[in-house]
């Protein structure tokens, strides 16, 4: 799998976001809707990240300490960076809710808006 590490900043202080990978790597509109649904190339019900039918893009949530900073390690299991596998990540977005999600209402886990989306690419 794939290792996700960086910093998310500008949240609200000690908050917590659902995170996910959308299926276009598309961050042009200001609502992140150009981004698409979750990545979701197995066709599953959506799901913790943790559980065996989850969306390939159900990511665990984010915690932001006091500062509004969000420290992320993840180790993405079935997902790669690049190469033909069905969860190849490189070049989809990796999006923010502005709530956390609850791994179990359809389609996306009740997350709320899109308050944050980066594009994954390969570094050069």
């Amino acid at each position: 799998g794939a290792h996700l590490t960086g910093d998310i900043g500008g949240l609200a202080p000690n908050s917590t976001h659902g995170l996910h990978v959308h299926e276009t790597g598309d961050c042009s509109a200001a609502d992140a809707t150009s981004a698409g649904p979750h990545f979701n190339p197995a066709g599953r019900a959506h799901g913790g990240p943790d559980s065996h039918a989850h969306h390939a893009g159900d990511l665990p949530n984010i915690v932001a300490g006091a500062d509004g900073v969000a420290h992320v390690d993840l180790h993405l299991n079935g997902l790669t960076l690049g190469g033909p596998a069905a969860g190849n990540i490189l070049n989809r977005a990796l999006v923010v809710h502005a709530q956390p999600d609850d791994y179990s209402s359809q389609p996306a886990g009740n997350a709320g808006a899109r308050i944050a989306c980066g594009v994954v690419r390969a570094a050069p």
